[in-house]
């Protein structure tokens, strides 16, 4: 079997919820010779997307995009310690502080952009879901001095208006300059990123590794 059908196998394991067959297929991709970053990149990240447009096409519901969620979780606890390894000694490129906003519990890109924030040398602060703004303002201060990157989600209109705030507390804060910002999920756009004078964004995982790597260089 190629690479090709075995990172379709595991993305449309995801997509069918396949909490069994999913860790079974990310060995499988592991004996062939795949790394852990092309399993997330291929089949993994393509396939909560694939969920997530489902279910903003209303053809599924929450129960479905928690079984993914729990399928992709599967595969993760495989390929997390692999990740470590082949980070190996990198003294990596920053801390990268992620959130999901305010009022937002939906976690399932940001669990992907954290690993891929991680798989490339990122040291992680992962704050979680529901964060208020004023915890995220905390964290930057505690860890001024270091090289940070914070990244924050948001799958509805009413929660990304809190980015804005985000942005404006740490600039009453006086800790804007010490700080590199991208958002992202559904309703972020440029023109948003522009608005709320954030630094950067990206349609997926992959993306939002290659940017926030850009923004720290």
């Amino acid at each position: 079997m190629g690479n090709q059908e075995i990172f379709d196998k595991l993305k449309n394991a995801i997509v069918n919820q396949d909490i069994n067959g999913c860790p079974v297929i990310t060995q499988e991709a592991l004996d062939a010779g795949i790394t852990a970053f092309d399993i997330i990149n291929e089949a993994l990240a393509p396939g909560m997307k694939v969920v997530g447009d489902n279910f903003e096409a209303a053809t599924i519901y929450l129960p479905q995009i928690m079984m993914s969620a729990k399928a992709m979780k599967a595969a993760m606890e495989i390929l997390e310690p692999i990740l470590a390894e082949e980070k190996g000694d990198d003294e990596g490129v920053g801390m990268a502080v992620t959130f999901v906003q305010e009022g937002d519990i939906h976690d399932i890109g940001h669990r992907l952009v954290t690993t891929m924030l991680g798989a490339n040398g990122f040291e992680i602060l992962d704050l979680g879901t529901d964060i208020p703004n004023e915890d995220v303002v905390e964290a930057i201060a505690k860890n001024k001095g270091k090289k940070m990157l914070l990244v924050g989600s948001a799958l509805m209109t009413t929660s990304m208006l809190g980015q804005k705030d985000v942005v404006r507390l740490l600039e009453e804060e006086n800790l804007r300059d010490s700080v590199k910002i991208m958002f992202g999920g559904a309703p972020v756009t440029d023109a948003w990123i522009a608005e709320c004078g954030a630094d950067g964004t990206a349609e997926n995982a992959a993306e939002a590794a290659r940017v926030a790597l850009e923004l720290m260089a």
